[in-house]
């Protein structure tokens, strides 16, 4: 009879606990990079400052100006539409009024031609309006979209919200092959809660081969070069946008229900750079 190898029992013992230790390749639990702030505007100011002329410029008009979606405000720089609330927020307030033809006026601002970065971790902390009708958004444009067009510029809508569903938001890109309705798209829903009724943070954290999605660092979505129909054009400097439409394509008419005055109340917007 032969002698039991002494290094047989410790050895099963290492391969159960290796068979048990939870794997650290999970695509939805991503090992977290060494993020640096390189761009930030935490809006503080006195009530009714408009927004930092060195960090943000305007979108003025409406859809006949080439980017619209069928929508009813008209944009305007007027405090009345994007100004500071006094206690650190941005508000960017759409309302019921006659302006430049359109029934409804609101905001749209932009980092375009200021602040524009390849890679990186964009996020925003926002308080949501709500109604039907009401179309928020929190999104990065190519920079390029005034020489190649749209939707060769490429888009990335980390957060966008239909006001009569208050308790989902949706994060798309679009590009060449996969645009409009054919957008790429994910929704993710807050249970017995609403997007209106605290701040919540917003944020896509964007790789040469990745983009990742995430509702209070929750990751719900990853699209990678692979995943898609057409090109990957996600690989140049993008800016922000920030907006409030009013009615459009993508949520439909405001009803009697729909309040106004409504704003998107912003505590910050913040953006890193991997170390």
């Amino acid at each position: 009879m032969k002698a039991h190898n002494k290094n047989f029992f410790p050895l099963i013992i290492l391969l159960v606990i290796l068979l048990f230790v939870p794997s650290c390749d999970n695509p939805l639990d991503p090992e977290v990079p060494n993020w640096q702030l390189v761009w930030q505007d935490e809006f503080d100011g006195p009530a009714g400052q408009i927004i930092d002329p060195a960090k943000w410029t305007f979108d003025i008009g409406t859809g006949a100006n080439g980017w619209g979606n069928q929508e009813l405000q008209y944009y305007t720089d007027r405090q009345e539409n994007v100004s500071l609330d006094g206690t650190g927020n941005l508000l960017v307030t759409a309302r019921r009024e006659s302006f430049g033809g359109q029934p409804f006026t609101s905001a749209r601002i932009k980092t375009q031609g200021l602040f524009e970065q390849t890679y990186g971790r964009f996020e925003a902390r926002i308080k949501m309006p709500w109604g039907p009708g009401i179309w928020p958004a929190f999104w990065l444009l190519g920079s390029d979209v005034e020489t190649v067009g749209w939707p060769q510029s490429g888009e990335i809508d980390i957060m966008e919200y239909r006001g009569q569903q208050p308790n989902l938001i949706h994060a798309t890109i679009h590009g060449p092959g996969y645009s409009g309705g054919g957008g790429i798209s994910k929704s993710f829903g807050l249970e017995n809660n609403r997007f209106d009724v605290d701040f919540h943070l917003f944020a896509v954290e964007w790789a040469q081969d990745y983009i990742r999605f995430y509702v209070d660092d929750v990751l719900y979505q990853e699209i990678k070069p692979e995943d898609l129909p057409g090109e990957w054009v996600f690989d140049k400097p993008f800016f922000i946008i920030l907006n409030v439409a009013v009615g459009g394509n993508y949520v439909g008419f405001p009803t009697s229900q729909t309040p106004f005055p409504q704003a998107m109340v912003i505590d910050y917007v913040r953006v890193y750079k991997e170390q």
